[in-house]
């Protein structure tokens, strides 16, 4: 039985093997590396190879296990499939390191660092807020496509007069992992999320811009944002809209 059992193993880590000694299909796995999203055109462009190609890659990584398709909407994005192939991938890499792919032109605007979509927070602040909201131990992955509450969450929102019961109750679906189109990772959705977005809102630390659906913290939103989640708000500013320094451009001399 254990001579069967490392046979299988052996087999199972020789089909991934192969599978990964393909440079595109490496660099398509890198790009992913981080947790985000990205689509096949995005995966084909890091990885310099046709949209055909890629698609057939990605076929075989998607069959393996190794990724797994997200739709949103009429966009397809791919993703590692589980933490554990991460981990694998990343140990991988500390061998044979790896160029990351980016994803499509990543606008430096208002919208992309702070937005509502369909009433909840998104853009690099909703990111910020998902993130920081974890690693509280407020709210955790459930299965791929929804957040669970822990017991010390309930106490959090509850805190923050949130009625979490009428949330339940209602038809929208309570917490969702909500892809971000800017950011390619989850940010809260569903009832959870636009009702602490409504939160924050009628604190006023976040404002609307009028008929537009961006999102500017102020000057409360960002010291209570520190003081509640610890999110520096003024230093994911200024790293997001950050430009390029003078010295870096080139010019040419006369």
């Amino acid at each position: 039985m254990a001579v069967s059992a490392a046979m299988t193993t052996k087999l199972d880590i020789s089909k991934v093997g192969k599978l990964l000694g393909d440079p595109s299909r490496v660099e398509m796995l890198s790009s992913l590396i981080d947790g985000r999203s990205l689509t096949a055109r995005e995966l084909a462009h890091g990885a310099g190879v046709s949209a055909s190609t890629a698609s057939f890659h990605l076929s075989k990584l998607v069959d393996a296990g190794l990724l797994v398709v997200v739709h949103q909407g009429r966009h397809h994005f791919y993703r590692m499939a589980s933490s554990e192939v991460r981990a694998a991938i990343q140990a991988l890499l500390l061998i044979a390191p790896s160029t990351k792919a980016k994803p499509a032109a990543r606008r430096k605007t208002q919208v992309c660092f702070a937005r509502t979509c369909y009433g909840h927070l998104a853009g690099v602040l909703g990111l910020a807020v998902a993130e920081a909201l974890q690693t509280k131990g407020l709210i955790e992955p459930g299965d791929r496509e929804d957040f669970l509450l822990t017991a010390k969450g309930e106490r959090f929102f509850t805190k923050l007069e949130i009625d979490l019961e009428a949330l339940r109750a209602g038809r929208r679906l309570f917490a969702r992992q909500c892809l971000d189109w800017s950011e390619r990772k989850p940010h809260l959705g569903g009832a959870l999320g636009q009702a602490f977005t409504d939160s924050l809102i009628k604190r006023k630390w976040l404002r609307k811009k009028a008929d537009s659906r961006e999102i500017h913290v102020t000057r409360e939103g960002q010291a209570g944002l520190r003081k509640l989640l610890g999110i520096k708000t003024e230093a994911l500013s200024s790293a997001f809209f950050v430009t390029e320094p003078a010295n870096n451009i080139k010019t040419k001399r006369g």
